[in-house]
């Protein structure tokens, strides 16, 4: 994809995103219809499917070629990276929106063959915009991020870490994980991923874990990590594989190694 083609789409992606932001504050001045999906803290909302058929609407409009994966599966099924991907979450941290209204965020990553070509994350409430495109830097309402210190040290850094995985589960050795809040200078939990990984790009945490995202949660977020020279990978330190679900470490390049020692799945 030329330069050009790359920002023409991201200037359609940016003004789509505001819209749709614009879109669910007007939805939630008035009652609106809440569901669970797998379980009772798995939320959906009207408002979450609604954004989506937006945002899809706008992209078939104006590239009927282009494949949509989305959250609540408004779009097709996807089962190729092949050609231009819109990876989307119209509201990422749906537990949020439904009980405090706010701490979520719309989240669009555009993948072409296979690599993040546009990242955009937007905090709708605080009306911040996070976004990238590869080779370009990452930004933040306009503003150029800082590359990530590459001097930080694991004992200086804080990390979105859910308290679930300190407890006993199916997933992590809970006492590697206890190890890790010991050794690190403190632990945060925001409920969305997205706007985890936007503080990651940001600097306002150093790491993130969790055991299990879906693409939609990652995509947008990735290329803006990469950007400042973070890492994404897998807690077995492979790629992650944008076509199913993963478990997930994103981190500061300079201590995502360290972290990931106190990963131990079970």
């Amino acid at each position: 994809m030329n330069e050009d083609t790359t920002q023409h789409m991201l200037q359609q992606a940016k003004q789509w995103v505001y819209e749709a932001g614009d879109l669910i504050k007007e939805m939630m001045e008035r009652p609106y219809e809440i569901n669970t999906k797998k379980d009772r803290k798995d939320l959906v909302t009207e408002v979450d499917k609604a954004t989506e058929q937006f945002l899809l609407d706008r992209i078939r409009n104006v590239y009927p070629h282009h494949q949509v994966m989305g959250e609540e599966g408004v779009g097709e099924k996807v089962e190729s990276l092949d050609g231009t991907v819109w990876i989307i979450d119209p509201i990422d941290g749906t537990m949020n929106f439904v009980h405090q209204g706010r701490f979520f965020a719309i989240s669009v990553g555009i993948y072409v063959d296979g690599v993040g070509e546009i990242g955009l994350i937007y905090d709708v409430m605080n009306d911040d915009l996070y976004e990238a495109r590869r080779g370009g830097g990452a930004y933040k309402n306009g503003k150029a991020l800082n590359r990530l210190d590459q001097t930080k040290a694991i004992d200086d850094a804080l990390v979105g870490l859910n308290n679930v995985w300190a407890t006993p589960n199916r997933r992590l050795k809970e006492e590697a994980i206890h190890d890790l809040v010991r050794h690190v200078k403190g632990t945060r939990s925001y409920g969305s991923a997205a706007l985890e990984f936007a503080f990651i790009a940001e600097g306002i945490i150093d790491a993130y874990v969790t055991m299990r995202l879906a693409p939609w949660d990652v995509a947008a977020g990735m290329i803006l990590v990469d950007e400042v020279g973070g890492k994404t990978s897998r807690v077995d330190g492979e790629p992650l594989d944008l076509l199913r679900e993963n478990t997930v470490l994103c981190a500061n390049q300079a201590i995502h190694d360290d972290v990931l020692r106190y990963i131990v799945p079970k």
